[in-house]
């Protein structure tokens, strides 16, 4: 399969596999990482989730030109079926971490931005090129992108389509760390064991929190907050938690 998915303990490491085609997505390869992804939040034992390209070549250079572009230029073929593998059906609140070496491209640079934290290597390089061809970055690009950057930079990558650096997309805060190429992974991996070992209640609703919140008015907002923070105070590894802290505060008294 060119959708690989193995375990590392509670972290789970899709990887986008078809090195020769620098990774290009298939119309099956689209299917088969959207149903990596809804097994990966089925599954309890999985608390992060680690995308990676095979290679070193490319993280992903896009949809197929042979296949995947001809069937949505039909006009006969719906992008929304591709939903799943850019994780925009909502409710998907693992923590997703890229990490990115060589090409990052179209709708790999899509399926970066569905990812919670971004580890990339000095010599990646970056790009939205649909404006460049007719068309626009459809798989979730329209709507993260603006949401998640400031907006002159975000405007900026889309409307030129141009190519990146890392370094570029650090600075305009894309990335959160730029490292050495074989460092990627290992850096990744560090990530997601650490976030793995914390309570997946507290880390899902985090990212619930930071996905659904952000747009509604204040109050409903804070409202909605106050319901997120009570289910994690009243679990019992935060129960348990903090009467290690009180124990500890007493025996210093």
């Amino acid at each position: 399969m060119a959708i690989n998915v193995t375990n590392d303990g509670a972290v789970a490491i899709i990887r986008i596999s078809r090195p020769d085609k620098l990774n290009a997505m298939t119309l099956a390869m689209y299917e088969d990482l959207g149903r990596a992804f809804a097994e990966a939040r089925r599954d309890d034992r999985v608390h992060v989730v680690v995308l990676a390209g095979a290679g070193s070549r490319a993280f992903c250079v896009g949809a197929d030109l042979n296949e995947s572009i001809p069937a949505l230029s039909s006009g006969k073929f719906d992008i929304s079926a591709w939903d799943p593998a850019h994780l925009k059906t909502g409710g998907f609140y693992k923590p997703v971490i890229s990490a990115v070496r060589g090409l990052c491209i179209g709708a790999g640079f899509e399926l970066m931005l569905a990812s919670d934290l971004r580890i990339a290597a000095d010599d990646a390089v970056f790009q939205l090129p649909e404006v460049n061809h007719g068309f626009v970055p459809a798989g979730g690009t329209l709507v993260r992108l603006t949401r998640q950057i400031a907006y002159a930079h975000a405007m900026e990558m889309m409307l030129l389509g141009r190519r990146f650096s890392a370094a570029e997309l650090r600075e305009r805060g894309v990335l959160n760390q730029v490292v050495a190429s074989d460092q990627v992974e290992p850096v990744a991996m560090s990530l997601a064991t650490q976030i793995a070992a914390k309570s997946p209640l507290a880390v899902q609703t985090i990212k619930e929190a930071a996905l659904t919140l952000y747009d509604l008015p204040i109050q409903e907002a804070f409202a909605r907050e106050a319901v997120l923070g009570q289910r994690t105070f009243t679990s019992d590894r935060a129960k348990d938690a903090l009467a290690a802290f009180a124990r500890r505060g007493s025996a210093g008294r």
